[in-house]
Formats: structure tokens, sequence, C-alpha cells
């Protein structure tokens, strides 16, 4: 294939697509360049089917390369890129959602899709510029594939929107929205919103769908321009015994077609299904019946499994689908817009901080609250630079939550995703870091699944951090709707709270999170060839009602934060320091601040403006390590009283310790309303005296006096220390403070 080029202007940018140079063994190979973010796609289909499938095998691989931002890893001992980062994982899945629905079910050969970012510039995000890469290489690869399609990032900034907004813009945008399809219908939705109202996700999404198609067009021109190699069809050589074979299984599958048709609505709707498990016994009682009907027609056994493994569960979807769009009935007796049954707890759990129990049918989650100390933030290294994070959510699917059991393995793409959605609907009401400095993490652990369990962590996950105590502004919730459709989608109809059978071809996952006031997160994948605008607005519009419904079921559990952290959490005292004081608080090589951390066992966490974050589970060591800081940074005035350990007497006079890290002296002359001779007739090491700053001098040494406080009237009875006129004792006077001491300690120094 010869290289060859196209570009054109695409929303202020230079969009461009380059084939035929890099990776021409693959069946097709791209690079767009959008800014000077540039990424490779590449495309190869197996030769073969793979065999004993039931399902299409397509495999998108997206692959962050620290070079392309120019970075080395940080880590001392690996270099080379590891695992998927959250972020290429949630990419790689957005582009899956993307295509996937455009390839033709038939087809059994694996198919693999490689992204792989070259360079990033920094404005411009690379995963727009992924799934449109990945749409012309699919558009090339001469593929079963519907496409092509193209998408757009919608930001909105005062009320305008902003379309591929760089990173600069998006940290001022209120949306983050990504809209993928094709110029009429919209396949793919992943929406971030700070409460958007409804009325305005539709519009963006609408302009959306407007603007993807300058990139759409660019494809559709390489399509009609690149001449691609002639794929030849597999030859398969099929015997005359292979052939009466297959013309034998045709038979036997339009007889247990025709029992199907007679038989599955009157087992499927005999009477209602109220459960999972119902409904399941309900499909294996049509698989044992055509089973025993087949077996009456004198078919092996092997031609029976073969017969129910194919036609089944297709055809079970397919009467479901009926109904609803015919009937308007539901297998579990609901209305199209009934939400199941609701309820909520908020902590059941003793001793951690905060937990949440949220049950939407068979579909149940608890999550979890865990408060750690600032220091505790993840950080975060990628293709856009390095960061923390402060707020994690976990979701884990354990095998138990749909009753199977099988291998426990690590977090996989679907938890990767799912925690990702809900912890993105709960971020726009978290508390700032000012407000609530905590690290805080949420973990939802899903002990029944029976539709949208992402949903339902997000609503626990909300009851969690109320039940925490953590201030978050206003209650999230989520609701997963459905859609049952004909073929050409000349018929459908939007079902609210979808479960189990209801999630078919035709059919799609369209997830919304909220609070009362707008929507905070969106997620679409659908099992059609797109939505049209017609129905992504009734979804979203219908959606309204089943959120108040959770809203009002989970205001019974709890409807604000509680006023107070659990005991068992680390308690946060925070206070802002002069920048150009930190370094006093942290010591050479950190010496001060480890010993503040060693004598209290506190966690400190300093920001460069000057915020400091105390943390500890024992109140009085935080208060013990807040004050020993602000010891270290404070200015003394004359006239202030302390009291203080005497801790080295010189002939001159005595040090006493006024902070852990400042000594002031107190001249002989100034220990008593008398006369004092020598310092150590009149006090010991460790005393304890109270004191009051006379002077402090140019170079910031404290003088300090005992005369005149009643505090001390005990040490001058009896006269102790006292010298008559012209004893030795009266010398020069001595500005002290600054003597090195106790190991190398200094008076007016800071805590080494």
């Amino acid at each position: 294939m010869n290289e060859q080029t196209f570009s054109c202007d695409w929303l202020g940018r230079t969009l461009t697509i380059k084939t035929g140079k890099l990776a021409r063994q693959a069946n097709a190979a791209v690079t767009v360049q959008y800014g000077d973010t540039s990424v490779l796609a590449t495309v190869v289909e197996a030769k073969e089917e793979r065999a004993g499938i039931d399902f299409f095998p397509l495999m998108v691989e997206f692959e962050e390369k620290l070079y392309a931002a120019g970075i080395i890893k940080g880590s001392r001992w690996i270099k080379r890129e590891g695992r998927p980062s959250d972020e290429a994982v949630l990419t790689g899945r957005m582009i899956d959602r993307s295509i996937r629905p455009l390839f033709g079910a038939d087809s059994k050969k694996d198919v693999q899709v490689i992204i792989t970012v070259l360079s990033t510039d920094m404005q411009n995000d690379y995963d727009i510029i992924s799934l449109i890469a990945t749409s012309a290489a699919l558009s090339l690869a001469g593929l079963n594939w519907r496409g092509p399609i193209s998408g757009v990032r919608v930001g909105r900034v005062e009320g305008k929107y902003i379309f591929n907004p760089t990173y600069a813009e998006r940290e001022l945008s209120d949306l983050d929205l990504i809209v993928a399809g094709t110029d009429k219908k919209t396949i793919m939705i992943e929406a971030a919103g700070k409460e958007i109202k409804e009325a305005d996700m539709l519009d963006a999404i609408k302009q959306g769908q407007i603007e993807l198609r300058g990139a759409l067009d660019l494809v559709k021109k390489a399509q009609a321009n690149v001449k691609l190699a002639e794929k030849k069809p597999a030859k398969k050589l099929i015997s005359q015994d292979e052939l009466n074979a297959e013309a034998e299984n045709e038979k036997i599958f339009a007889l247990a077609k025709d029992w199907l048709n007679k038989n599955i609505s009157k087992i499927l709707f005999d009477k209602t299904y109220y459960t999972k498990g119902e409904r399941k016994a309900a499909v294996s009682a049509i698989k044992d019946n055509l089973d025993q009907y087949l077996f009456d027609q004198n078919i092996s056994k092997d031609q029976r499994a073969q017969a129910i493994k194919h036609l089944v569960e297709g055809m079970v979807e397919a009467e479901v689908t009926r109904a609803i769009l015919q009937d308007k009935k539901r297998v579990d007796g609901r209305k199209l817009d009934q939400i199941r049954e609701l309820s909520a707890e908020a902590g059941i759990l003793p001793r951690i901080h905060g937990s949440g129990l949220f049950n939407r049918g068979e579909t149940q989650v608890l999550s979890i609250v865990t408060l750690g100390a600032p220091g505790m933030e993840q950080s975060l290294e990628g293709l856009e630079g390095v960061g923390t994070k402060r707020y994690m959510h976990h979701y884990n699917f354990a095998p138990f939550s749909v009753g199977e059991a099988r291998p426990v393995r690590s977090a996989g793409r679907r938890e990767i995703g799912h925690g990702a959605l809900a912890e993105k609907a709960l971020a726009p009401v978290l508390p700032t870091k000012e407000e609530f400095p905590y690290t805080i993490r949420v973990v939802s652990e899903t002990l029944g699944s029976n539709g949208s369990s992402s949903m339902a962590a997000t609503c626990g996950s909300s009851l969690a951090l109320m039940d925490a105590g953590v201030p978050i502004k206003k209650t999230v919730v989520g609701i997963a709707m459905g859609l049952a459709s004909n073929i050409d989608m000349s018929q459908w109809e939007i079902l609210t709270d979808i479960q189990d059978l209801e999630d078919g071809q035709g059919g799609m996952d369209f997830k919304i999170t909220s609070t009362a006031d707008g929507i905070t997160a969106i997620q679409l994948d659908t099992k059609t060839t797109g939505l049209t605008e017609e129905i992504i607005t009734k979804t979203i519009t219908q959606s309204k009602k089943a959120k108040l419904e959770i809203l009002e079921a989970m205001n019974k559990a709890i409807n604000k934060p509680r006023p107070d952290l659990s005991p068992y959490a680390p308690r946060i005292t925070s206070f802002h320091i002069e920048p150009d004081r930190i370094r006093e608080v942290i010591g050479t090589g950190g010496k001060v601040i480890n010993e503040i951390i060693a004598a209290t066992g506190v966690s400190i966490d300093i920001d460069d403006d000057g915020l400091v974050m105390v943390c500890g589970t024992d109140a009085a060591k935080v208060i013990e390590a807040v004050d020993w800081i602000k010891n270290i940074v404070r200015d003394f005035e004359v006239g202030e009283i302390f009291k203080g350990k005497v801790v080295r007497l010189m002939d001159f006079g005595a040090f006493i310790q006024l902070t852990p890290n400042k000594d002031g002296m107190a001249h002989v002359s100034e220990l008593a309303p008398y006369r004092v001779g020598r310092p150590e007739d009149f006090i010991n090491i460790g005393d304890e005296v109270t004191v009051k700053i006379i002077e402090i001098d140019d170079m910031s040494r404290v003088n300090l006096s005992l005369k005149d406080l009643p505090e001390n009237e005990h040490l001058w009875k009896d006269g102790k220390g006292k010298q008559e006129m012209g004893a030795f004792g009266n010398g020069p006077r001595f500005n002290g403070g600054d003597n090195d001491r106790r190991g190398g300690r200094s008076s007016g120094g800071f805590r080494r």
C-alpha cells in the first residue's frame, strides 16, 4: 500500500490521517494527528474462526507509552511500562463500547485493535484522537464492520460550548462529555458534569452529534480513496457427509424453532417471575422441554445439545422484546417505567469509618469508607504527567454475587470501569481539600448482582460517605435505563431499571447519576447500531422519576452527613503557617518533623502554600504535635509569660526552655528579688519555673526574668541562694540564648 495522507480543519485545528507507511503487515494501520498529539491504530483479523465460542472475539488494547510525553518512569528499578493504568483501561473500554455494536454478530474470527499513543502535546487529549484512529483503521481493514464512526469531546465554560477543549479549558469546564456515533445516531456516551440540567445535557449531546461530523467526513474520504488488498476467501473443502450433516442440522433447527415459537411465551409468561432464580428456572424449563420434544423425535443427544445451545437464549431474548413492544409486558410483571423494590441502610458495620448498604431488587452493594491522612493520596504517573488523587472508589465483583463458583482474580476492565463511573458520579459533591483535608477511599462490594451494580455502588457510596461524616454537598443517586427494539428500530420502548433477560440484542445500558438538581455522570453503551435523539431524550426524561424514588428511599436511611466522624477515624487538624517558615518545621534532612512524628505518632503533611495538616487517632497526641509546630514558628513578644524547665546553668544565669526549639536566659540578677550568688545554689536543672520575657535583642535572643511573678514565691522563701553585696555573681549582664548545649541543640534555633 502506498503512503497516503488526508487532512482537514476540524474545530480550529488540523486533523490528519496517514496510512501506508507504518505497520504494513497489519490488515490496516493508520496514524492520526491532531495538534502535536499523534496516535497509531492497527487492526488484525485472525485467518480462521475460533472453534466452540458463542461470542464475537473482539480485543481492544490501548497502550500508553511514556516516551510520548517525554517521560521516563519514576521507579528506580522498573523503567519499562507495566500493566495499563486505570486511565488507559478506561480509554480502551470507551473505544470498545463505541465500535463493538457495528460488528456482524455471526463472525467468530478474532479481531484485535491496538492503539498506541506516539506523541502528546499536553493540549489535545489522545482519547478522542484514538477513537478516530480506530474508526479509520477499521474502515480500511475490509472487515464486516458497519462504520465508520467519529467522536468529539464537549466542554462548557460560562455557558458556552467548547468542542475538543484543551486540558487547560477542561479545568474551567462544568461539563466533560464524549459523544461517539455516526452522523445520525449516537452509539456511546461518556459524561461527567457538575449537576447539569437534563435539558442542557440533551442539548450538549445534540451539539456533539453535529460537531463530530468533520472528523467522520475525513475518515469517509480516506475510506473512499485508499485501495485495499483484496481478501481471498478461505477455501473450505466440505465432504458429502458434512453436507448431509449440515442439511440434517437445518431440519433439526427448523423443528426446534417451530416448537420454541409455539411454547416460549407459554412458559415465560404463564406467571410472574419475580426473582432472577425463577426466571433462570423458566429458561431451564424451556431447554428441558425442548430437549424432551427433540428426544421424542428421535434426535441424538449431540444434535439436541447443538439446537438448544444455538437457539434458546436468542429466541428467549426475542420473545422478551416482543412482549415489551407489543404487550407492554415485562417478565417480572413490572410496568415499563417501574423500578424494583428499594431499601437503603447506613452505619451497619462496627468500627469502620462509614458504611452504606443499598438494595434494588436482587442487586445488593455494600460500600465502605476509609478516611486517611492527606499523605495517603494516590500518586499518579502517566502520559498526562504526575499528580495525586485524594478520592478513590474501588468496585469489587465477587463470583458469589451471581451464584457462581470461579477463581477470584485481580480487578479487571469491568471492575475498573464500574469503579471509575461511581467515582465520577460523586466527585462534584465532594468537599474541597481545604474544607475536608482527608484522603477518602470508598470500596463497593457487590454482594448480589442482577442489573446495574455500578449504579447501586453509586448509591451505596453516597450513603457511606454521609455515614462517615464526609460533608458531601448533596446525595447522589443512579439508575440504569434499558431499551427494547426491533431490528430496524421502527418500534422501541424505554425500560426503567433493566435486569437479566432484558439486556439483549436491540437493547442498551444507559446509566445516569445525579443529585436532585442535575446530572453528574452518564455512561451509555448499546447493542444497536445507534440511538436517535428521540430515544436519548425519552431515556433521560423517564429516568428522572426513578432517580427521585431512589432519593426518597435513601433519605429515609440518612439524608445528610453525620455531624461527627467515627471515633475510629483519624482526626486532622489543619492550620496555616508562613510558607517561608516551612523549612524550620521540616529541619535539616527532615530531622525536626521526624522527631515530632516519632514522639507523637501522628502524620504531618505540609503544602507549599503553608497549609499544615496533622493527622492521628489519639486526639491528645494531635494537639501535642500541633502545639509543637506552632511553637516552632511562633514569634515571641516582650511581656509574655511561660512555664518552662531549667535546662542549663552557667555562672552568669540559667537557661530555661520556652518551647521545644527555643530557650531563653535569665541573668543571675533576674532570678530573685534579692542578690543570688551562684545560680546552682538557687535552682536545679529540671526545675519548672515561671518566667517573663523582658527583652528580645536584635539577634532574636530572649532574656527572661523570674522576679515579680507570684508563681515563683516558693523559690524565694527562706532566702535561698542569697548572697551579701559584693559577693560573686554580680558580674556583667549576658544576653544568652544561643549557647550550644544538650547534645548540639542551640537556643533560638530549631530542633534538629
